[in-house]
């Protein structure tokens, strides 16, 4: 469901190098908007290729050659990737859509790990630009609880290179039919050092600032773009965004949405299982459940839908929880990307076995969900989207809802399901962040006012109930 693109570049005897040639991999996606930034990085390196005199670079399209739900990771192409290029190259090099690649220092900087140059003909090592957690955190699992500074992890973004000795040793792993593998995917590049560090018997992440977490004027091999609109704003009232909620939070969350990103929303309506005037709130009819809230998400959908065919203007749907913390302006500024003709779901992307062909992809509900109109009007077609029981997990059945449609979940690194403190500083360098998720042990309104209150007031308006 991925668009991975490869390029094959043989640097050889120009740049003096021992490696014989390094596959880069962009891990990018199928929808039109990042397909077309993968397109402009492929043209970039081909154009720094051939003015280094390198030739023209082979290019692999995932959706052609590598079709799997999983490929938003590294782990399921890994046995591939060694099957085509593990005899006739040195490195692979991971990258994703929005990192710009310098071929020049890249060379320099892997020509500095030939195996010939540090004595070891079957090193196997990884590069990057190396994180690590301040505190353990929910979305790697509370890995390394007591001291989760010490496991080093790097940023995708900021490229991943793996020796091809290395790739083999993961391939030869994967291939065991007692290797495990996990059930979900969140952080790949966590879940690929953990995999690698194999409990302690295996390779340890080397950090080369080379692989840069900013632009550092010519001295990075690769580094991640920061986000840049693609037009116009997209207006206020053509966004519609629905909160849920339940009685027992209505004191609590409500007020803090309230107070921060709801006033800046022009369409926005909160649904519970209690009738509040006060907020006001919606009931369905359906009862809260501790987990899963399912038949209330996909009600939530049908009366969206219902209301909309009085509201033309309106053409993305934004679900949140009472208790995410988002940027109005920023939304705005993320779909200039988009176009709310075509089938789009948009978040954050987590994945279910997609080390399985059974495997699908979906949105993490806690960062927001983003649907556009065209998809929302398939989702609620009869018999699309009939959840198995009230209290299935929305987010995960949604998912294989949509794939059902053939449609692919399209994923944003702006969208976050934990909270700023659960990321490390570094990692959100890189980004402009459009949300983040829940009010523990954190100051939410803190939040919203560093991170979103700024540009939300530059664009105000008063918001009207539909």
């Amino acid at each position: 469901m991925e668009t991975v693109v490869i390029f094959l570049l043989f640097f050889g005897t120009v740049w003096g190098l021992g490696i014989k040639d390094v596959v880069i991999i962009i891990l990018s996606q199928p929808n039109e908007h990042h397909l077309k930034l993968a397109e402009n990085l492929k043209n970039d390196i081909e154009q720094q290729a051939e003015a280094l005199q390198q030739g023209k670079p082979i290019v692999h399209l995932s959706h052609r050659d590598f079709p799997h739900v999983g490929h938003w990771t590294v782990l399921p192409l890994v046995e591939k990737l060694h099957d085509l290029h593990g005899e006739n190259s040195s490195w692979v090099f991971f990258v994703e859509d929005r990192t710009r690649v310098n071929l020049g220092v890249l060379s320099e900087v892997l020509n500095e790990y030939d195996p010939s140059k540090v004595q070891c003909i079957d090193c196997a090592v990884w590069l990057g630009h190396a994180l690590h957690d301040n505190e353990a955190t929910i979305i790697h699992h509370f890995a390394f609880y007591e001291d989760p500074q010490k496991f080093k992890f790097p940023n995708l973004g900021s490229g991943i290179a793996i020796s091809t000795n290395l790739l083999q040793r993961l391939a030869e792993r994967l291939r065991h039919p007692a290797t495990p593998h996990s059930d979900f995917e969140i952080d790949s590049s966590h879940e690929l050092a953990l995999f690698i560090w194999d409990k302690g018997k295996g390779e340890v992440l080397t950090n080369d600032n080379a692989f840069c977490i900013q632009q550092d004027n010519n001295n990075c091999a690769s580094y991640p773009l920061t986000f840049q609109p693609c037009g116009a704003l997209v207006e206020k009232d053509s966004i519609y965004f629905a909160v849920k909620t339940c009685e027992k939070y209505h004191k609590e969350r409500v007020p803090v949405v309230k107070k921060t990103w709801a006033q800046y929303a022009s369409n926005v309506e909160f649904f519970s299982d209690e009738a509040d005037v006060s907020i006001p709130t919606i009931n369905l009819g359906i009862p809260n459940t501790e987990q899963g809230h399912c038949a209330k998400t996909i009600a939530i959908l049908h009366h969206i839908h219902d209301k909309l065919k009085h509201h033309p203007r309106v053409q993305w749907v934004v679900v949140a929880d009472d208790d995410t913390i988002l940027g109005v302006s920023r939304i705005q500024q993320l779909l200039t990307c988009y176009n709310a003709t075509k089938l789009v779901a948009l978040g954050e992307r987590y994945g279910y076995n997609v080390h399985s062909a059974r495997g699908y992809n979906y949105i993490t509900g806690g960062g927001g969900m983003v649907f556009s109109r065209a998809l929302l009007k398939q989702l609620t077609r009869p018999g699309v989207c009939e959840c198995p029981s009230i209290s299935a997990p929305d987010d995960m059945f949604l998912g294989l809802c949509i794939a059902s449609l053939g449609v692919s979940v399209t994923h944003s690194p702006l969208f976050h399901q934990a909270r700023p403190i659960d990321y490390p500083p570094q990692y959100l360098l890189t980004k402009d962040a459009v949300s983040f998720h829940k009010h523990w042990m954190i100051d939410p309104i803190g939040v919203y006012d560093k991170w979103f209150a700024e540009e939300d007031m530059k664009g105000a308006d008063v918001h009207v109930e539909l």
